[in-house]
């Protein structure tokens, strides 16, 4: 198969198109339209340095809210609120902690200025949304997504203290699912979501999720 270079025009090839690893395009820009439109499509950019390139995985790595899965040593923090829980109080400190802070067995971070600056856009047009942990005042723990009707498109997060991300996840899940939220995209397999209940999911069942939940 082909991988489809974008131009200016708003538009994406057909999902089915991506190749087997999940990629599908290379080009475009960061524009709030494009990155709407990719969203809906079950499309999101991911790439280190430019060109962009524009993935779409099949299987799709999902969490359906009502499946999360909360651990015993994570319980009794969430039993005695040890981190002070917001939403959309700090959106630019949540994604710069994503973008510089140390991943073990990963040299670098693929989330640059460029990927910075389009998401804050998005932010202040309220498609995209942080939720933060703090201690002591102190911002340790968040992370940052888009929401499109019923579906979050989770893209980051971090951790400055043990379990701040975990918290973070797990009560931010808790409010989308009081929100009606019915879908989680993980986009790609880590152990670490896997074990707060995500799955992998067929990508012809995850794009009729999104015909559904998306208005």
């Amino acid at each position: 198969m082909a991988i489809f270079a974008l131009d200016e025009s708003i538009h994406f090839p057909p999902v089915h198109l991506a190749e087997p690893d999940g990629l599908l395009a290379i080009g475009g820009d960061l524009s709030c339209e494009r990155l709407l439109l990719a969203y809906q499509s079950g499309i999101f950019p991911w790439y280190s340095q430019p060109p962009i390139l524009w993935w779409c995985p099949d299987p799709r790595f999902v969490l359906f809210p009502q499946e999360l899965k909360i651990s015993k040593s994570l319980r009794p923090l969430l039993n005695r609120n040890a981190f002070e829980f917001t939403v959309n109080k700090a959106f630019k400190e949540v994604i710069s902690h994503c973008k510089n802070v140390d991943r073990p067995g990963q040299p670098g971070t693929w989330i640059g200025d460029e990927i910075v600056d389009a998401y804050c856009r998005l932010h202040q047009l309220g498609y995209a949304h942080s939720a933060e942990v703090w201690q002591n005042g102190r911002l340790v723990g968040g992370l940052y997504g888009i929401r499109l009707g019923k579906v979050f498109f989770g893209e980051s997060m971090f951790s400055l203290v043990s379990n701040a991300s975990k918290y973070a996840f797990t009560k931010y899940v808790q409010q989308l699912m009081e929100d009606d939220v019915q879908l989680i995209d993980c986009q790609v397999h880590t152990g670490y979501l896997e074990s707060l209940g995500a799955r992998m999911i067929e990508g012809s069942e995850f794009q009729q999720l999104l015909k559904q939940l998306i208005a």
